[in-house]
């Protein structure tokens, strides 16, 4: 395929698995596979009046409440502030203690996710946090998670486990984040539409979602009662930086029905961005200078990304008598064109996975039991080019360019490989109930991650580079918690995990070599942690934890000299990671309030690059102060919401001679009360409308770092002040 100077968007073969995807979205909301959803939680901020207990399943068990489990757990206090863009994860997981989100401005980049800094290296994607949605993984086998199609429209609340998660899920360092979707309406039909203008960029979103009673029959037994969502997303704007146009649609479809005792779901998602140009990061004269500049070399050589993704998952549940079972299928596709300034790289990419997992409770004994145990199986393929990026190049140029079609962005081929990355992995776990609410729980799971190329570009000067890797790991944890009161805990653990090199950063050679890195290993990480968590009166609800980590061979990211954007990767000998976290939520009958503050000192321990050595240098990308707050007022169908977020100086390379400075920014939201009770209705519609003024007083600042930098472009500038409106109509 040949590009051309207008982009066109993804035309490589179809599949089998995104066609049977795009049927089952387009039927999602048929009576036929929609069913009552089985409430799992109870949301621990959904109410202005009080916050209520939270019960999760993110613990890979039946619905617990957090002042059982042996670890830090959290549940963003998303409907604490209302009419949020939802453009990114920033918007959803403000206030999480432990967790820091990069917004990077840049429609090319994902949002950076940092779990007790794991995750803060990431050149694209999530890396070192297990990303889930609805229990099922969005996360590769390698632990890559892109995240740019996830439509956060349809987002209820966010869950997020903060460490110890290898026992339970497997290669991921940080911890687990799992995405909840939002429960179809009670309604026989309920709709709502939002538009958003602000910055630059448009968004529009309209949801239908329904509840269907007694559709075969009471005899019968099969769907009593069914239950279905769908939505249907537009993005679209120049962006607010030069170089910055983005184009997406996303269709997003969810149904769930009892069959015979089982819960079923079906979901399904199509995205389609034909465009997203890649503004790049900035040098910090630049930030100072204006942080709507662009790369200048990103516009020069046309970089851009353009993504076609499907998804499409099937999970059952069924209670068997003191226990419950789960299962879940998956399977996924993904096309990227992704023109960078030292290459054009093309991927067509199809995932497949599986798990089953179960757990039983044993109360009969002298000291009540909990077991649970599961297997999950994941593969990926991914066929990858690499072609010779030829944007500069002119019609006029001479044969002697490397470009064999002068005009032509695609040029000569450099890379054509077939990556392939599989998982299987399996876990179990008991948990003992001892008198005086003490629990006690272990856990300990098997992992095997293989990698393979192979290399289909041989000539009589380009070896045969085909290679494969095996990696494994045991990842055990034990914990205890003393429930001391009905709503208070203490708890404390010791754990160990493992996070391996993506299928990108083995073949992501320093070199430029084909094939698979042999020297770069997986980081892992021994772990003890303790902390307490309280819920006083049903108006106040506190935590805090404490922790170290110690990681061996800690994956460190660094730009390729001479070879703009060009990431490679290097083990650090030994890192340690020490931290406090807390947070406190109060809510009364006006007025919600929420804050977090984190302090990281993560050092190097062992490290060396030649004859220098970073020992006792902070790990970059990861401030050792960071905190966030909200407020949210109502009153007299009115509401104001105020958020802050607060960074000290981050390093942005190992040396720490290049710093991020610190920063403080705000935003502001007024607009229409979201009660139902209060809203304005026209003809039965709710009008809610509402004003925001983000980066309220301008502030000049870099929301994340480019760790270890070429050219010296390490900040990704925050967005300056804009000013967005919000219109939502809502009929139920």
């Amino acid at each position: 395929m040949t590009f051309n100077q207008t982009f066109q968007p993804i035309g490589r073969r179809g599949s089998l698995l995104r066609r049977l995807t795009l049927c089952a979205v387009l039927a999602a909301p048929s009576p036929l596979i929609a069913q009552v959803a089985r409430q799992d939680s109870v949301a621990d901020d959904s109410t202005a009046r009080r916050l209520n207990t939270v019960r999760v399943s993110v613990t890979r068990d039946a619905a617990r409440s957090p002042f059982e489990l042996p670890f830090a757990l959290t549940t963003a206090p998303i409907s604490a502030r209302p009419a949020q863009r939802r453009t990114s994860v920033s918007d959803l997981l403000l206030a999480v203690p432990g967790v820091q989100v990069q917004d990077r401005s840049n429609p090319s980049q994902d949002a950076r996710i940092a779990v007790r800094g794991f995750g803060a290296r990431s050149a694209f994607g999530v890396r070192g946090v297990r990303v889930l949605r609805d229990g099922v993984p969005l996360s590769l086998p390698d632990g890559q998670t892109p995240i740019d199609w996830l439509d956060l429209e349809t987002v209820d609340r966010v869950d997020v486990v903060r460490g110890t998660a290898a026992a339970l899920y497997g290669n991921a360092a940080g911890g687990v984040v799992d995405v909840r979707s939002r429960a179809p309406s009670r309604a026989p039909l309920a709709m709502q539409a939002r538009w958003w203008n602000g910055g630059g960029v448009q968004r529009a979103n309209v949801q239908a979602s329904g509840t269907l009673r007694g559709v075969l029959g009471d005899s019968s037994g099969l769907l009593q009662e069914s239950q279905w969502l769908a939505s249907f997303t537009r993005t679209a704007g120049d962006g607010p930086r030069a170089w910055s146009r983005f184009d997406a649609s996303s269709v997003f479809a969810r149904a769930l029905s009892t069959v015979r005792g089982t819960r079923l779901e079906l979901q399904g998602t199509v995205y389609d961005a034909p465009r997203a140009e890649n503004t790049g990061a900035l040098t910090a004269a630049e930030l100072a200078r204006d942080p709507r500049l662009p790369d200048s070399l990103n516009i020069t050589r046309r970089s851009r990304k353009a993504v076609q993704q499907t998804q499409l998952a099937l999970m059952a549940e069924r209670d068997l008598g003191s226990g419950q079972l789960r299962a879940s299928l998956f399977g996924g596709t993904r096309m990227l064109d992704n023109p960078l300034p030292f290459a054009m790289v093309a991927v067509d990419r199809n995932v497949v996975g599986g798990s089953l997992h179960g757990s039983w409770r044993v109360p009969s004994t002298p000291w009540p039991l909990r077991f649970g145990a599961g297997v999950d199986a994941q593969r990926l393929v991914d066929e990858r080019y690499n072609y010779e990026n030829c944007a500069e190049v002119l019609p006029s140029a001479p044969p002697s360019v490397r470009c064999p079609a002068p005009g032509n962005e695609r040029g000569a081929t450099r890379l054509d490989q077939q990556e392939r990355a599989a998982n299987v992995g399996g876990y179990a776990r008991i948990e003992v109930e001892a008198p005086r609410q003490l629990f006690v729980s272990t856990a300990l799971r098997f992992d095997q991650v293989q990698f393979a190329v192979r290399d289909r570009f041989i000539t009589s000067t380009n070896a045969d580079d085909s290679g494969d890797r095996t990696l494994r790991a045991v990842s055990p944890m034990l914990g205890v918690t003393w429930r001391a009161r009905p709503r208070w805990s203490l708890y404390g653990n010791l754990s160990t995990a493992f996070e391996t090199p993506t299928v990108t950063e083995l073949t992501n050679q320093e070199t430029g070599a084909a094939g698979l890195n042999a020297t770069l290993e997986p980081q892992r990480t021994r772990t003890v942690e303790v902390g307490t968590q309280a819920l006083l009166g049903q108006r106040v609800r506190a935590d805090l934890a404490l922790f170290e980590a110690v990681v061996q061979d800690e994956l460190v990211p660094f730009d390729v000299p001479n070879q703009p954007g060009r990431r490679a990767f290097r083990n650090a000998g030994q890192t340690t990671r020490r931290g406090a976290e807390t947070a406190l939520r109060m809510a009364w009958a006006n007025v919600d309030v929420g804050t977090s503050y984190t302090w990281s000192r993560f050092r190097f321990d062992r490290y060396s690059v030649g004859n220098t050595s970073y020992a006792g240098q902070a790990i970059p990308g990861v401030p050792e102060h960071y905190g966030q707050g909200f407020v949210t007022a109502r009153g007299r169908g009115a509401f104001a919401t105020l958020e802050w977020t607060g960074s000290s100086a981050a390093a942005a390379n190992d040396a720490g001679t290049v710093q991020g400075a610190g920063f403080s920014v705000w935003n502001l939201r007024l607009g229409a009360s979201a009660s139902r009770a209060m809203a304005s209705r026209i003809g039965g519609v709710a009008l809610e409308p509402t004003l925001s003024v983000e980066n309220l007083f301008d502030r000049r600042y870099a929301s994340s770092l480019v760790i270890n930098a070429t050219r010296n472009r390490f900040f990704e500038p925050g967005l300056p002040r804009r000013i967005a409106f919000v219109m939502q109509l809502r009929r139920d």
